[in-house]
């Protein structure tokens, strides 16, 4: 099969490197790519993955059978609708589908009409409305711009100020573009978080392992939120019976729903929790794969990503085996310095070479210089991922491989998956406001 991979980050690197595993790869082109995925195919870099007429010319130039979207973006653009109506098949949902993470408001609704455990919230596009709401609502409150923002448009608020300060950097200042035009205001949950990947065609659901991403910047869960810091697998302290709650309840009640309203899913539908004392609600909704999870979950697929992929896209997933070994992973990601604001480029990355054979490195934010070395090209600028029989050996791992890679201004938090080994304290979510 041809297969044409949008995206250029990690998760596109990891993507990438489980689909060149598959025996029906006859080759794979990658737009724009970056140096990771460039070792398995073709880069086509003058083709963004948000080019939805560049992106419908290319499938057809390579004579695509099939196109997966590794990012959030194109397919809130309709990029899944364009192929289709070209008649290329597409592993990813439609525009329709897929605002259940373009809109947090629609996501909000959506769970409502289907039952689905949430926290409370109410859609603003008028500031001064948002901030009348914050100065009522009994609970503390965060403030989520309504679109699309890479993982940056959220602020958690201890008070008032905090939150009214939200508001205007938003909807006043833009400061997420057209995704502030209209913010969501939710109650402030407290607990453990996880996040709970599946492959579905909209009618069969195959779950993955769950995992954890850690979104802010520092240690210690501090700082301001970024795209994910680092990663494990799995959540070894949910409850089984939590876990299936969240199957069952959630993920296929969500697949559902988006069907009887006439938007079938076809792609990585995925939520992410807050285990509370009142049990799990859900933080959000993502409608691709998700990132840096990614990076940590495809080392633990056995089966076949491109069978399943084509599967998914041709609503025949039922034929095909979904199989995760027992092994766990950890991933940490190196950050260029001022991430999430902002940071330099250019600078050379060294020691990548150096990890373990069985130590993967995905490649997000980077890229190569006129002389062909690698160097730094984003925030986020690369993931190294480790194996081990627990998340505790794997997290040694990670960290050991780590230290050997080096770029100027490097830093990572030192505590991923530290607490993957606690057990889920259920009574210590409820805070007073």
């Amino acid at each position: 099969m041809n297969v044409l991979l949008l995206g250029g980050g990690g998760r596109e690197h990891a993507i990438a490197w489980r689909l060149s595993q598959s025996r029906r790869l006859s080759k794979l082109w990658s737009a724009p790519g970056n140096p990771g995925t460039a070792a398995y195919g073709e880069n086509v870099e003058g083709v963004a993955a948000s080019d939805l007429d560049g992106v419908v010319a290319l499938a057809a130039r390579v004579r695509a059978d099939l196109v997966i979207v590794g990012p959030e973006d194109p397919l809130a653009a309709g990029v899944t609708d364009r192929l289709v109506a070209a008649g290329v098949p597409v592993f990813g949902p439609s525009l329709a589908a897929a605002q259940i993470e373009a809109s947090k408001a629609f996501a909000k609704l959506l769970m409502a009409s289907a039952g689905i455990a949430t926290s409370a919230s109410a859609a603003f596009t008028d500031a001064d409305a948002a901030k009348a709401h914050v100065r009522v609502a009994p609970y503390r409150v965060v403030v989520k711009a309504d679109g699309l923002t890479a993982g940056k448009g959220v602020t958690v608020c201890d008070d008032i100020v905090q939150a009214e300060a939200a508001i205007d950097a938003a909807m006043r200042d833009r400061a997420f573009g057209a995704a502030g035009a209209r913010v969501v205001i939710e109650e402030r949950m407290y607990g453990r978080e996880t996040s709970a990947h599946a492959f579905t065609d909209g009618v069969t659901v195959r779950h993955m392992p769950f995992s954890c991403d850690h979104k802010p910047a520092l240690d210690g869960d501090r700082g301001p939120n970024t795209g994910g810091m680092g990663v494990y697998s799995p959540s070894g302290w949910l409850p089984d019976a939590t876990a299936e709650a969240i199957r069952r309840d959630v993920t296929e009640r969500a697949v559902r729903a988006l069907a009887e309203a006439g938007r079938t899913f076809r792609g990585v539908l995925y939520p992410g929790l807050m285990l509370t004392a009142e049990g799990p609600r859900v933080v959000e909704f993502n409608a691709r794969f998700g990132d840096p999870e990614t990076e940590a979950l495809l080392p633990r697929l056995r089966s076949d990503l491109l069978d399943i992929c084509n599967a998914v896209a041709h609503g025949r997933l039922a034929d095909v085996p979904v199989e995760w070994d027992a092994a766990a992973t950890v991933g940490v990601m190196l950050a260029s310095p001022g991430y999430p604001g902002p940071y330099p480029s250019g600078a050379p990355i060294t020691g990548v070479e150096e990890v373990d054979a069985d130590v993967q490195v995905f490649l997000a934010g980077a890229g190569r210089d006129e002389r062909g070395r690698l160097v730094t090209a984003g925030g986020r600028v690369l993931c190294v991922v480790a194996r081990g029989a627990t998340v505790a050996e794997a997290r040694v791992r990670a960290y050991d491989n780590v230290r050997r890679i080096h770029f100027e201004g490097a830093h990572f938090r030192t505590d991923i998956a530290a607490r993957a080994d606690e057990p889920l304290e259920v009574g210590s979510a409820g805070m007073p406001r």
